[in-house]
């Protein structure tokens, strides 16, 4: 599993519970086309973090890289619901920083290890 891990915070005048709505929807989109596994939406509780840290954390779980390879290319796709599903959530949001993560240690490398 790999998980795509973004922080976001979003416009000024963004509502929170619309940004969610439009979030739930294109996710549930992309899963719908086997392009994700699942995902989560986060919100910072009680402002409990530090200054680098954003309101939203937004996490995506891929199986693995195709299917990562899979979610762009939907986004990459001239299909009018795509473009609207990502513009609902894309216009909300005024700053985020992105991640790609793996457990660690992996399988691959936790049976590599257990051979030595």
């Amino acid at each position: 599993m790999n998980l795509y891990h973004c922080q976001i915070d979003l416009q000024h005048e963004a509502k929170a519970l619309a940004f969610a709505s439009a979030v739930e929807q294109w996710m549930e989109y992309l899963k719908g086309r086997n392009a994700i596994t699942g995902w989560r939406l986060l919100r910072r509780k009680l402002n409990l973090a530090n200054d680098t840290c954003k309101d939203f954390l937004l996490e995506i779980e891929f199986e693995n890289m195709t299917q990562l390879d899979q979610a762009f290319r939907i986004l990459g796709e001239h299909d009018e619901e795509v473009a609207r599903l990502y513009a609902n959530v894309s216009v909300l949001i005024a700053q985020s920083h992105f991640g790609l993560y793996r457990p660690f240690p992996d399988p691959e490398r936790a049976e590599r290890m257990a051979l030595i």
